[in-house]
């Protein structure tokens, strides 16, 4: 551990709270040094949804690699990034009747999220961009802009401008419409809200704390765009390829963004990757406007090919990861009825779920408890009050009930000594999950 303590910068995080050197990985699982085996519930904060190594995608990256094909391309035509395309037009856009230019960013999610800005303020003549309460879409200039996290919002060293930030769904309470506040300051002339080039919209907060819109504020959220002409930009960084239960976040809403965003899981392997999507008419670069030495990562393409060609041919994924959806749910959901008497709530849609502790300190004791017992798993939220449970989406039935039961142990024994609930029997062997919640295989 000495050469990490003496030669890497002190802005490392992870490694803080996972003091281990890792070795190998496969599937859900990740190898110390010393062969200790940890089951993997933070899967690269959603880099990772195939899991480590995935055997059906690491073929044909091996196969590429051993075939002398193009790594580096800048943004020239390379037959992987030719069969890219077409597989993610036939696979995705074209079943779910969604018509999208791809513009190949640099790598990362927060440079596809500046380029998607770049573009509707290009494309609108308006500087002001819309963004939301304890959104995150970056830690680069613009995006850090439009991310509500103080802590990262402080490191920028400057102030922040061009975003105004309007109340996510929920967060004045149930009884309280943001998209009718938000729909009154665009028709005020007097609100201060200058008219936006878009809003930018997660369908899940991650990093926010697992906020999840409902299905209604996100179709309302559409409407008042519409009614305003207004770009709807839907961050799917973290909450896509899967995450939720569909292959883009807000299908279950039955809205078509004008602009997406995709990074994390779209290579498939963990490869740096990122894309925007946009409606044709959309597309008004000038050539070079937006660039990047690596926004060509052809060994991206050949992975992610691979990855929409077995997993998203038919509906079965889906179908899977919507099942495992449905025992997590039940599991958080129990453990937060036995263990805190109500007072955590389980929140979350799809494979991407976790427990409102309240208390961030009460949450870090739960997922060091979790790690002692060989579990990766992470907190979220402006306050890091939210244990995610975020594990890749094709791990096994019998790894994922493992993966509660430690859990569930860790909340338990947390909020005993935390008085949260008096001391009770163990509730362990009480758990009960439908007998019709199945997996694929």
């Amino acid at each position: 551990m000495k050469v990490f303590e003496n030669f890497e910068s002190e802005v490392q995080s992870y490694a803080r709270s996972f003091p281990v050197v890792f070795h190998k990985a496969q599937g859900e699982n990740l190898f110390g040094e010393d062969g200790k085996e940890y089951l993997d519930f933070l899967a690269g904060a959603g880099t990772l949804n195939y899991g480590h190594n995935n055997k059906h995608i690491k073929g044909a990256l091996v196969d590429y690699i051993a075939e002398d094909g193009v790594t580096h391309g800048l943004d020239m035509h390379t037959k992987a990034k030719g069969e890219f395309l077409q597989a993610f037009n036939d696979i995705i856009l074209a079943p779910r009747d969604l018509n999208y230019v791809m513009q190949f960013t640099g790598p990362t999610g927060t440079n596809a999220v500046e380029a998607a800005l770049k573009l509707a303020r290009n494309v609108t003549g308006r500087e002001n961009i819309i963004s939301f309460t304890n959104g995150f879409h970056g830690v680069s200039m613009g995006a850090l802009a439009a991310t509500g996290n103080s802590h990262h919002r402080g490191a920028a060293g400057t102030s922040l401008s061009g975003v105004s930030r309007m109340p996510f769904d929920g967060y004045l309470g149930d009884d309280v419409d943001t998209n009718a506040y938000l729909d009154k300051v665009l028709s005020d002339s007097s609100s201060g809200i200058d008219k936006p080039a878009a809003v930018i919209v997660e369908t899940v907060q991650g990093e926010g704390g697992v906020n999840a819109a409902s299905v209604e504020w996100l179709q309302g959220l559409q409407a008042v765009c519409n009614k305003h002409d207004v770009l709807m930009i839907v961050d799917d960084i973290q909450a896509g390829c899967g995450r939720t239960g569909t292959f883009f976040s807000f299908e279950e809403a039955g809205i078509k963004p004008d602009i997406v965003t995709l990074s994390k899981s779209l290579s498939g392997y963990g490869l740096p990757f990122a894309v925007v999507l946009m409606k044709p008419e959309l597309d008004q670069w000038k050539p070079g406007e937006h660039n990047g030495t690596f926004r060509g990562n052809n060994l991206a393409f050949v992975t992610a090919t691979a990855t929409l060609k077995h997993y998203w041919r038919t509906d079965a994924f889906a179908k899977d990861i919507q099942n495992k959806g449905k025992y997590v749910n039940k599991r958080l959901t129990a453990m937060v009825e036995k263990y805190s008497e109500g007072k955590f709530d389980a929140r979350g849609r799809g494979m991407f779920q976790g427990i409102n502790c309240i208390d961030g300190e009460i949450a870090s004791k739960i997922t060091k408890e979790a790690f002692k017992n060989g579990m990766i798993i992470e907190t979220s939220g402006a306050d890091d009050q939210v244990v995610k449970v975020f594990c890749p989406l094709t791990i096994s039935e019998g790894n994922l009930k493992r993966g509660m039961d430690i859990l569930e142990k860790a909340v338990e024994r947390v909020c005993l000594q935390e008085d949260v609930i008096p001391n009770e029997s163990d509730y362990f062997d009480n758990v009960q999950v439908d007998d019709d919640v199945k997996w694929v295989g």
